[in-house]
Formats: C-alpha cells, structure tokens, sequence
C-alpha cells in the first residue's frame, strides 16, 4: 500500500514534492508519526514536558521533488508589521479584554 502524498515545501526553495506520510495503521505511533513520552525533574519528580521521537514506520527524509514553484513578485508577499490588517487604519483602537 502506497502512503505517498503531494505537499508544497518551502525549504531550501518552494516547489511541489511527494513524500512519505506515517503509516496510518502503525500500533505504535498511530498514524501519527511520532511517538510522544513525558519527562519529569529527576529531582522534584515533578511534570517538566514532552517530547517525542520519529516512529520507524515513516521516513521524513523521502522526498521527490516535482516540481519546482515561481516565487511571489514583491507586491503580492504578505507584508506583516505587527500590526493589526483588520483595525482601522492597521492599529485598533479598542481596549484589550
């Protein structure tokens, strides 16, 4: 059974790239991939986060790529300045809540 899919990749340059997915029926990871564990201070015992692993069912690194993608002329890249699209003039002018 083929688990490959179609994906746009913006690294190292945008193109169209078909690659692997984690096997949807995998008993480890579930199909998700990766297999979480938490971790704790070994002094206190106490919760200190989670990290996660790759799972053997999948391989990130198969990669084809496609189709390389144009880049974006200048004036259509979303431009972001901290500010918000949707306020009047890009600053609101509300109160936080």
């Amino acid at each position: 059974m083929s688990r490959l899919r179609i994906r746009v990749s913006d690294w190292p340059r945008r193109a169209l790239v078909l690659t692997d997915t984690p096997d949807p029926d995998c008993p480890e990871c579930e199909g998700e991939g990766a297999i979480e564990f938490d971790y704790g201070d070994p002094e206190t015992g106490e919760y200190d986060g989670t990290d996660s692993e790759p799972c053997p069912c999948w391989d990130d690194t198969r990669r084809l790529v496609l189709l390389p993608l144009p880049r974006r002329p200048r004036r259509l890249r979303r431009r972001h300045h901290g500010r918000d699209p949707w306020a009047p003039g890009g600053y609101s002018n509300e109160p936080p809540f």
